[in-house]
């Protein structure tokens, strides 16, 4: 029976500890020498931190945590290059404030490498962290949960602060154009793409992995990957429950599949199977970790309770937008809804819920949202 990393987002402790790890390194390969700046949108507990953390471990040039990996054989371990990593969503910036909650952080990594600062506003310091760590060679920068000091001031309330801390994540970013020549790779994970922050307008056009093909089986699993992982759990709770296998595996796909970013490959909610498998049950695991307020009042707004079998043009890939928030693309952002269809003339995307889990929560949740408003 495998060990089951539910909620670990550290790859080093899955790997030093016997955790289940699924082996996804050849897509971080592809990243890692196939270009340089990278966006990557997906919903929460899907694997962006772990995703983080691993290509943290690689560029550290740890090579004892990828033994018996794909990569294993195919990166040079003697590199070793110097990491900004920023995890906005553990950051503080509640308690502090954005502005201090980053000085603090950019503070910590100068002092982990020895470095003093000049300056003392933060976009500056991180353009001076990043110069002077590039003397240890190329600079890796990786921001995970960039948008979370955005997303959780989105209530119409609160969405003052959204902005202001939008004018500070966009100085941070606007530096980041001019150091190229000391940047190696850059990846900045979200759930949401949020326009006017600073990133895609900075950024030298971040390549967009979140409906990029290439990278749709990147993060979840795959069928091939449940079957070949999870043999032992099925073949025991398929007797725990007294079903064949194959049945199991039918309730399994109806519950926990069906997300995808291409409207062709599909994999299972990572966080819903591995909770699966450890109650042996099927239960909402996914969708009662939490849905923002926001939502909650964007639906009230806009009188929005419908959402499958819904179609979306260009929004899919263009920017939310603070001032003028549309429901649907952070749905699917979110992951309430998913790719049904691709008509690829416009293109035209037809959304909706990617399985049982979403679809029967979801349905519950928006009665009493109905009910409340």
């Amino acid at each position: 029976m495998n060990k089951l990393p539910i909620g670990i987002q550290s790859f080093s402790e899955i790997r030093t500890n016997g955790y289940l790890y699924v082996d996804k390194t050849k897509y971080i390969y592809e990243l890692a020498t196939k270009g340089k700046y990278y966006f990557l949108s997906r919903p929460r507990r899907f694997g962006k931190s772990l995703l983080i953390s691993t290509i943290k471990e690689l560029f550290s040039g740890n090579k004892d945590l990828f033994k018996g990996l794909w990569i294993e054989n195919k990166w040079n371990w003697k590199q070793k290059l110097p990491i900004i990593h920023l995890s906005l969503n553990n950051i503080g910036y509640k308690e502090l404030g954005l502005e201090q909650a980053l000085h603090n952080s950019l503070d910590e990594i100068a002092q982990e490498f020895d470095i003093t600062y000049k300056a003392t506003v933060i976009s500056q310091k991180f353009k001076e962290l990043i110069k002077k760590l590039h003397q240890k060679g190329d600079v890796v920068i990786l921001i995970d949960e960039y948008d979370k000091p955005i997303i959780d001031y989105l209530a119409e309330s609160k969405r003052a602060q959204a902005f202001e801390n939008q004018e500070i994540m966009k100085n941070l970013y606007s530096v980041i154009k001019d150091s190229d020549p000391y940047i190696e790779f850059l990846l900045i994970t979200g759930v949401s793409k949020f326009n006017k922050v600073g990133i895609f307008s900075e950024l030298n056009n971040p390549d967009d992995l979140t409906i990029d093909p290439s990278f749709s089986k990147a993060m979840g699993y795959t069928q091939t990957e449940l079957l070949h992982h999870f043999s032992d759990e099925i073949t025991l709770i398929a007797n725990e429950l007294n079903i064949s296998e194959t049945k199991l595996l039918q309730d399994i796909k109806k519950w926990y599949d069906g997300y995808t970013w291409d409207g062709k490959n599909h994999v299972y909610n990572p966080f819903s199977i591995l909770s699966f498998f450890k109650k042996r049950q099927f239960q909402n695991f996914w969708f009662e970790t939490g849905t923002p307020t926001f939502l909650t009042e964007l639906m009230k707004e806009g009188f929005a309770y419908q959402f499958n079998e819904v179609e979306a043009g260009m929004m899919m890939s263009n920017s939310c937008n603070i001032q003028d928030l549309d429901i649907i693309p952070i749905l699917f952002e979110t992951g309430y809804l998913t790719i049904k269809n691709i008509d690829y003339t416009y293109p035209l995307y037809t959304l909706g819920y990617p399985n049982k889990e979403v679809e029967d929560s979801m349905l519950q949740y928006l009665s009493n949202v109905k009910k409340s408003h």
